[in-house]
């Protein structure tokens, strides 16, 4: 992992106690700017050229009826994504972010289209009610999906990344995910994902439960856990959030299914949490058990739950907002204005 400088995050600290404001009353926007500065190596920290992927695949979860959209959806969304008509990627355009969507294992191969890159490992996982969701071969090759785009957004010059994801089915792999780790049970965090009923959110949870109870004595570590129950795309947003954090590229963490994967690439590797902000709060009730075990904030509140790496996306002007205050407001001695002191 690429050492996080402590040295740049201490001046940051200080410019920003040096600020015409009272001290911590921009709240979390001094606390962006300050974990930058550590990230960037630069008391002064910039967003210039956020990268966007978001990462679609297929999960045979749904088999057992755990979401309110048929899987063909996945396939569906990948090319309204292609065509520009999705949510992230008229905020991607909107915020002159880079936008791809990769393809790490939606049931059928749409290629080619505008926008997406094909880099399939399988035509979806398997169903993790009955088997494991991946081989270990499997898992790691969809890891190494996440790492190549990493390496994409560097060599385009990209100063944050974030990871979206698209799959029917990926909020029980998130949630079953989210239990096991943080030893909660699901009852306390499964959600209504693309919108179940109460009869199918019940149906839900008993799947989840018992799909846990499957695989319990072989999940003894983050990466069992992530192969026994998890999916092609959070492995690659799991890839990706290890290579970020390897090469010192900071990133924004979108919803639920993008924190089981923040959550997985912790328990590998605990050095990865300075290299990530949280873009907000969902409605899903497993993202906040990921925020009690990391000890961490999100960004934004807006009542969203539609994933694709939209929620990290809307806190881009926030970031930018937060670097722009800290480098460009004056300190009490540049104004000449008395200090608290």
């Amino acid at each position: 992992m690429k050492s996080f400088n402590l040295e740049t995050l201490e001046l940051a600290k200080q410019r920003q106690n040096r600020l015409t404001k009272p001290p911590g009353s921009l709240g979390q926007l001094e606390s962006v700017a300050i974990q930058l500065a550590g990230c960037q190596g630069k008391v002064c920290p910039e967003i210039n050229q956020p990268w966007i992927s978001v990462f679609a695949a297929d999960h045979g979860v749904t088999e057992e009826g755990v979401s309110a959209f048929p899987a063909v959806v996945t396939q569906e969304m990948v090319k309204n994504f292609s065509a520009g008509g999705a949510a992230i990627t008229v905020i991607a355009a909107q915020e002159n972010a880079f936008f791809e969507v990769v393809d790490v294992g939606v049931l059928n191969d749409v290629s080619p289209l505008p926008s997406l890159v094909s880099d399939r490992v399988s035509a979806g996982s398997f169903n993790f009610a009955k088997q494991a969701a991946m081989s270990d071969e499997m898992m790691q090759n969809a890891m190494k999906v996440g790492k190549r785009a990493v390496t994409r957004a560097i060599n385009a010059d990209s100063d944050l990344f974030i990871a979206g994801e698209m799959g029917i089915g990926n909020t029980s792999s998130a949630t079953a995910i989210i239990s096991q780790i943080c030893q909660q049970p699901v009852a306390k965090l499964v959600g209504r994902g693309t919108g179940v009923d109460d009869k199918q959110l019940l149906h839900k949870q008993h799947v989840l439960e018992s799909a846990l109870a499957l695989h319990q004595a072989q999940m003894q570590s983050p990466e069992a856990v992530l192969r026994c129950v998890g999916g092609l795309e959070i492995a690659a947003l799991t890839g990706a959030y290890l290579e970020c954090a390897r090469i010192g590229l900071p990133m924004v963490v979108d919803g639920v299914i993008a924190c089981a994967a923040a959550l997985i690439a912790y328990e590998i590797d605990s050095q990865v949490k300075p290299w990530m902000m949280f873009g907000h709060q969902s409605v899903e009730p497993a993202q906040q058990a990921v925020f009690n075990h990391l000890k961490v904030e999100p960004l934004l509140d807006l009542s969203m739950r539609l994933g694709e790496g939209s929620g990290a996306a809307m806190a881009i002007p926030i970031i930018r907002l937060a670097c722009a205050l800290h480098t460009n407001m004056a300190t009490f001695e540049e104004a000449q204005v008395s200090d608290a002191n």
